[in-house]
């Protein structure tokens, strides 16, 4: 019989990435939904027009982590073997604006989940979606796993709480629970407003004459940038240890975000001095300045090392944007892979 998956925040980047890595290793994956009054399925409807994929094993129900008693009911109901827990008010910047319901989602709605899990008697093993942006005001270069956090954010201080609440029912309850800090991770799937694909959507646009501009906040800030295709296997590996523990999933490399503007821009043949402009409103009330991730434990124990560089990554995104912009003007759609 399939092992059973579930999976928060199954319609987000890593989410749509996590569901076709365990389709791939013959899960049955179950994943959360918020209703909505349009479809949010984007990323992962390309699964149910393959036709080489099985669109039985991808069951998706409405739920949101905002409610206890279903999460229970799904829990109950479905009886999976691993939970992976991908769901988040995740942009940062917005965090400063919607403090309250980032840290009821992001932080109170880890403790529901795991509440769930706990009162159902059912014994999955539990993947937190920690982030680097816990380590903030970072107290040691590179940050690991003994790094003490320094949160900088209404985002950060919530995934502090979840990340301790995880280690809490790890050693209160037995339960094999497992937060991966994961480092910044990008892809074509990254939401539009998150700074990198923010770049690449930009630069695609500029390129076709769509737009001239594009308004910018800090780009001194630096951060460990890897590819979130290759980061969602971190993931799995971490629940297929014998115990639950705490891994720092990142490259080792640091770059800055002009760095990356000028990657982009120069893949498309564009100078980014004559479109990039400085608007404050993207300034973030206080900053995270540097992060860079040591991976070595997840090497060491998982066995999993970064594969695509800062370069290849940026060019990959610009490339996969581009041909966005393409199909878009020849009216066709299609899901970047």
């Amino acid at each position: 019989m399939a092992k059973k998956a579930l999976i928060t925040g199954i319609t987000g980047q890593d989410g749509s990435y996590l569901a076709e890595l365990l389709l791939s290793k013959g899960y049955e994956v179950h994943g959360v939904i918020r209703r909505a009054s349009t479809f949010n399925t984007g990323r992962l409807d390309h699964i149910y027009s393959d036709p080489h994929s099985d669109k039985t094993a991808l069951k998706l129900h409405y739920g949101d982590l905002s409610d206890a008693s279903a999460l229970a009911r799904l829990i109950g109901k479905i009886a999976p073997e691993e939970v992976y827990n991908l769901a988040a008010q995740s942009h940062v910047r917005v965090s400063f604006d919607s403090p309250e319901y980032t840290t009821d989602i992001a932080g109170s709605g880890t403790v529901r989940l795991l509440e769930a899990i706990r009162e159902t008697g059912i014994r999955p093993r539990f993947y937190q979606a920690s982030s680097s942006e816990m380590f903030g005001k970072v107290q040691e270069v590179p940050q690991r796993e003994t790094t003490p956090f320094y949160p900088r954010s209404p985002y950060a201080c919530a995934k502090v709480y979840s990340y301790w609440i995880t280690v809490n029912y790890r050693e209160s309850y037995g339960l094999h629970a497992s937060n991966g800090i994961l480092f910044n991770h990008e892809s074509p799937r990254r939401g539009e407003t998150f700074v990198t694909r923010k770049i690449t959507r930009a630069v695609a646009h500029i390129q076709a004459g769509l737009q001239d501009k594009l308004f910018m906040g800090n780009l001194s800030a630096k951060r460990d940038w890897g590819y979130a295709k290759e980061y969602v296997e971190a993931m799995w590996l971490m629940l297929q240890q014998p115990v639950g523990d705490d891994y720092v999933i990142a490259t080792g490399e640091t770059h800055s975000v002009q760095e990356f503007l000028e990657l982009a821009f120069a893949h498309a043949g564009l100078d980014w001095r004559r479109h990039v402009e400085i608007d404050p409103k993207y300034f973030r009330p206080a900053e995270v300045d540097l992060l860079i991730g040591d991976p070595s434990k997840a090497k060491q124990k998982l066995g999993w090392e970064p594969k695509t560089k800062f370069a290849e990554l940026a060019k990959l995104m610009v490339e996969a944007d581009v041909q966005l912009v393409k199909d878009h003007l020849a009216g066709r759609g299609r899901v970047p892979d």
